[in-house]
């Protein structure tokens, strides 16, 4: 009698235990967010800026590791966040390569696909833009001069979306590029000293000489407040309206009350004075786009992606 009371007891307390262990309160310990960039570039500052009011709304410590992965593509990070459990401690802050071609590129770990958003909160203010005496002052003029002239592109790497988006709209236009080179840095000085003749970079590298240069085309969704008669490449071309952008992810399974505490802080996050103070400063488009709305995003990015790979065949 004493040996089943005994064992009732002990069973009792394992239920109790288990019971507390199974419905513990997210979060309960330290959260990374993961950045496959280095430190400094506007996805890692923002994402800090997440971090910081996670930890403060939720008294969990909460951290951002950068983890850059190099010329094959930021997948590194995007690995760690994949094999993570589905708990919500490992959040992915992924460019829009990561989503939209990282399960199709042979990559194990990330195939088939392994992310849903929590929301997408930053488009990047990549432009073309050229010199203030360049023989041209659109992206119609610039074909047009093109087909007659040698005309040298800078840009941060073939594999970027908005090098692509360039390329594919030269094609589409009818002109090819003179030459065309990737560079560490495109900014005011590119244009200055002839390096180049037209750049694809961010709207912030030439902010100290914008008067002194020519924004053609915004490769953004939206006009871009701080050259607002620059029209946006969808607008010139619809068959290439894509961006450049940066979301929060988590793995599938992860469950939706956790998805909500994330979302509930990033939101208020990317809508604050201080996250707009950076938008206004750089030029980048900082908002809230929630889950489902993100989700179709991806879907129509990965179509226009494929639109862009055929164009760059032809």
């Amino acid at each position: 009698m004493f040996k089943s009371t005994l064992l009732k007891g002990v069973l009792a307390g394992a239920m109790i235990l288990m019971g507390g262990a199974a419905y513990a309160e997210y979060p309960e310990k330290p959260v990374n967010f993961i950045v496959p960039w280095p430190p400094g570039d506007l996805e890692d500052v923002l994402t800090r800026m997440i971090a910081e009011d996670f930890q403060a709304a939720y008294d969990v410590p909460a951290a951002v590791v950068n983890k850059p992965g190099g010329g094959g593509g930021p997948f590194p990070g995007a690995i760690e966040v994949a094999t993570s459990p589905a708990d919500g401690y490992t959040i992915g802050s992924f460019v829009i390569g990561v989503p939209v071609v990282g399960h199709q590129i042979d990559i194990p770990e990330l195939t088939p696909e392994k992310f849903d958003p929590l929301g997408i909160f930053l488009t990047y203010p990549f432009v073309i833009a050229t010199s203030g005496d360049a023989p041209y002052s659109s992206m119609e003029e610039l074909a047009a001069y093109a087909k007659d002239h040698d005309v040298a592109l800078g840009h941060f790497g073939d594999v970027l979306t908005p090098t692509q988006v360039t390329k594919a709209y030269a094609k589409n236009a009818g002109f090819e590029w003179g030459s065309d080179a990737a560079f560490d840095a495109l900014d005011c000085n590119t244009l200055a000293s002839g390096d180049a003749d037209v750049i694809n970079t961010t709207l912030q590298l030439i902010l100290p000489c914008l008067d002194k240069v020519k924004v053609l085309t915004a490769i953004t969704d939206e006009r871009i407040p701080l050259v607002p008669d620059a029209p946006t490449i969808g607008e010139l071309d619809p068959s290439l309206n894509i961006a450049l952008w940066n979301g929060l992810f988590v793995v599938k399974d992860t469950p939706q009350d956790v998805r909500d505490k994330i979302i509930a802080v990033a939101r208020k996050t990317v809508m604050s004075d201080r996250a707009q103070a950076v938008a206004k400063e750089t030029g980048a488009l900082i908002y809230w786009q929630d889950a489902d709305e993100s989700s179709a995003r991806i879907a129509k990015d990965i179509d226009t992606v494929a639109r862009i790979g055929e164009i760059l065949e032809q």
